[in-house]
This record gives structure tokens, sequence and C-alpha cells, in this order.
């Protein structure tokens, strides 16, 4: 008796077979580099630790006409709509499958014409060979799921759509850190191409200087061509700069969700973008979690852990149990009458006892895949600390050549001050203070470069971080 209990207990509820996923733990450092930890680096802005990620990490640029860019983009952007349309689609089939848990109940009437020969009996409890036959069915079927293959199809597809839904918010991440990327790389442009427009206005001024002086014997040819060579180096410099700029304009435009003859009204100066005093950096045990590509890597290997349940629930025997009642007449006036109605209980077993191994292979593929899965999801943690430490070594060094760039403009700055003084004095000519003006407008464009490069890796290392996705408002909740 007790054995018929355990088993009725069984068909109802029913055991799931396969492996019960856990998520890893994050990793066991304390690091993310080697060396000294950034907030030991006396260039770097001030660090803070532990501090969380705002989801619109891009308001500390202080750039109005960033933020409204970026704004814009998520409501236009296309692969944006195209990751929201997927997770509907992830999440919609989850609601199907979950479908499988209840009896399937289906119901029909038909109604038919028949003449039947008369080398047969009759169909009908009457002589008549031709005649209607109408009729109504209701029928219900339910296959238990015993083995939670059901419940591990659900699952895996849970997973899907929680993948999905951290891809969605890398998207998010990925499309406001390459709007700032191109932001910054716009006003850089800019700065370089006035910059670089100015530089060939002094050579030209220079060359038309020397140009006097060979005529009159003062300098020689070779002075003369050395600053034409200089000149056309120079403006050789200038088209390629252009080029980047359209191409940059271009970029935000399309990602703004735009054709490139419809250019977004934005347009950047260095000037419009701060650079942030203070950068957060998170603790390495919280990485795998702000991660959006880590998550999705975490959830694409349980799902793969659930496709083992299912493909082992596969190989063991399965009930299914129907249920057909209905009524059957001649006359449609009769169809609910006594004596017409039909009925049928059944309950079938089906075990799998030969085909030629493919249940049993598709399970080992099921697990291989499981090892894959694993398999990448550490691969990305690495590349995601990867990431962080490329990005703070760039933050630090940056720093250095921010300085020294900075120093090499002063210096520029105070010889052409000296230059233009020793002028007004009478104490040297217009070339050499042609030639201080050109050496530092030069000075000039490698600030802007290196200034730029530090605004770039400080938005690389809000999105290293994970960006600040959990943190948004609106954010879609996978249930």
């Amino acid at each position: 008796m007790r054995k018929a209990g355990a088993l009725a207990c069984c068909l109802l509820t029913g055991c799931t077979v396969g492996p019960d996923f856990s998520a890893p733990p994050p990793p066991k450092v304390s690091s993310f580099t080697a060396g000294a930890s950034p907030d030991q680096a006396a260039q770097n802005p001030n660090w803070r630790t532990g501090q969380d990620i705002s989801a619109q990490w891009w308001t500390v640029f202080q750039s109005p006409q960033l933020d409204a860019l970026i704004k814009d983009a998520f409501q236009r952007n296309p692969d944006l709509a195209a990751a929201q349309a997927s997770l509907r689609v992830a999440m919609e089939n989850v609601k199907a499958q979950r479908g499988a848990y209840y009896p399937v109940i289906g119901a029909g009437l038909n109604a038919d014409r028949t003449k039947q020969s008369a080398a047969l009996s009759p169909a009908l409890s009457t002589p008549d060979l031709l005649y209607n036959l109408y009729q109504t069915q209701l029928s219900v079927s339910w296959t238990p799921d015993i083995w939670g293959a059901n419940r591990r199809t659900v699952e895996a597809l849970q997973a899907q759509a929680n993948a999905q839904r951290y891809q969605l918010e890398s998207v998010y991440v990925g499309l406001a850190a390459n709007l700032v990327a191109a932001a910054i790389q716009e006003a850089s442009l800019r700065e370089q191409i006035s910059a670089t427009r100015d530089l060939i206005a002094d050579e030209r001024q220079i060359l038309e200087i020397e140009t006097r002086q060979r005529a009159l014997g003062q300098v020689s040819g070779q002075d003369v061509a050395a600053q034409q060579t200089i000149l056309a180096q120079t403006e050789a410099s200038l088209p390629p700069l252009l080029k980047q700029l359209a191409q940059q304009r271009n970029l935000l435009t399309v990602l703004a969700g735009r054709y490139p003859a419809d250019q977004v009204p934005q347009t950047f100066q260095m000037h419009d973008l701060v650079l942030p005093g203070e950068l957060p950096l998170s603790l390495p045990s919280k990485l795998v979690e702000q991660r959006a590509d880590i998550r999705m890597a975490e959830e694409t290997m349980h799902a793969a852990s659930a496709e083992v349940g299912v493909a082992t629930a596969n190989r063991l025997p399965n009930i299914t149990l129907g249920v057909n009642a209905g009524t059957v007449a001649s006359q449609l006036s009769q169809l609910f009458g006594p004596g017409n109605e039909f009925w049928s209980i059944g309950a079938g077993l089906t075990q799998p006892v030969f085909d030629g191994g493919t249940l049993l292979h598709r399970e080992r593929a099921a697990e291989a895949a499981l090892d894959q899965a694993s398999a990448s999801y550490r691969s990305i943690v690495l590349k995601a600390f990867q990431d962080v430490a490329d990005t703070l070594a760039a933050i630090e060094n940056d720093a250095r050549a921010v300085q020294a760039a900075e120093t090499a403009e002063t210096s520029a700055a105070k010889s052409l001050s000296l230059a233009k003084d020793q002028l007004a004095v009478g104490q040297t000519g217009r070339l050499a203070v042609l030639n201080a003006e050109a050496a530092y407008l030069q000075a000039k464009i490698g600030a802007i470069t290196v200034r730029a490069n530090r605004i770039a890796d400080s938005a690389a290392l809000f999105q290293a971080l994970g960006g600040g996705w959990w943190n948004r408002a609106d954010k879609v909740a996978v249930q």
C-alpha cells in the first residue's frame, strides 16, 4: 500500500533529473592589477573604491549636449530596439513552455454527408446507405511531468530569457559608451583641425619670409626647400583629420538612429567636456555581478545545465493520460439526444527501447555543451578583469602623458611669449616669432590628443566596471 501511494505521489508531483545549477563563486582575487593599487598613484584622480555607478554615468562629463544625444539615441537606435524585441521573444517562449504543465483540452464539431456501398454493412443502426452524420467531441490529454523534462525545459528557457535581458543591458551600456567615445573623438578632432589650420597659416608666413630672404641672399635655397617640405607635410595632415571628423559625425548620427544625411544637431568641443575629478573603482568580487556580459554567460551556463536534465528525462519512461467524450447522430436535432453519447478513458506508458543510441548521445552532447558554457564563462570573466586592468593602466599612464604634454605646451607658450617680447623691442625678427608659434601649436596638438585620451579612458572605465545598468529605472524584469 505504501509503495502504491509513493508511486501515485511520484506520478502527480514527479521529480527532476539532471544537475541543479548554482552560480559560480566570484574569483578569489583582491586586486585588478599586479602592481600598486590605483589610489597609490599620485597622478590619478580621486578613486572611490566600492562606490556604486550611476546608470547615467556619462553625466560626470557635465555636457548637456551629450546627455541629450544619448537620451535621443536610446529612443531611436535600431540595435537597441532589436535587443528589446529579442527579449520579448524569449519571455513569450518561457510562457508558452509553461503551458505544457497543464492538460490540453480540445473541442470539435463535425458534419458529414456519406454514401455507403451496399456491399458493406450499413454504418448506422438503420439500413440507410445515404446519410448525414453529426458529431461533437471534447478531448483532454495530459502528460505528467514525472521526470521534470518540462520543468528543466522551462528552466532552460527562463535562463535564456535572463541571458537576453543581460544582452539588452549590454547594448544599453555599449551604445552609451560608443556615443561618449565618438563625442570625445569629435571634440578632439575639431581642436586638432583648428590648431593645424593655424599652424599651416604660420608656416606659410614663414615660407613667405624665407622666400623674400632667399631673394636677398640672406638664406639658402636649401632652407626654403626645407620649409616648403614642412608646410607640405603639415598641409597633408589636415585632410585625414577632416576625413576622421566626417566619419565621427556619421558614426554619431547612425548610433543615434539617423541616416548620415540627417546629422545630429549636437556638436562637441573639448571645453564642453569636463574631466571627472573622482572615478569609481569597484571591488573585484563585485565585478561578476556588475558586468552584464558575465551575467549573460552565467545564464547561458544555467540553460546548458537545464538541457542536461531535459536530455536525461527523455531517456526515461513517460505516461500519457487521455479522456475523450462526445455525441453522434444522423440528424442534427438528435445530436444531444439520449443514447447518442460516447466516451473513452485511457492511459499509455512509453519507454524508449532502441533508438540507435540517439538519446544517449544527445545526453552526452548536452553534458559537453555544459562544459563548453562553463569554459566560456571563465574566459569572459578573465576578459572582464583584463578590461578593467587595461583601463586602470591607461588612466595611470594618461595622467603622466597629460602632465608631460601640458609641460611641453606651457614651455612652448613661454617661448612664444618671449619671442613676441623680443620682437616688440626689436631684438628678434618676425621669423623667430613664427617659428615659436609653430612650435607652440605643435605642442598644443599633442596636448589635445592626450587630454582626449584621458577623458576617453575615464569613460572606458565606467563601461569596464559594468556601466551601472543595475541602477537603470526602466530595466525589464524577466519572469
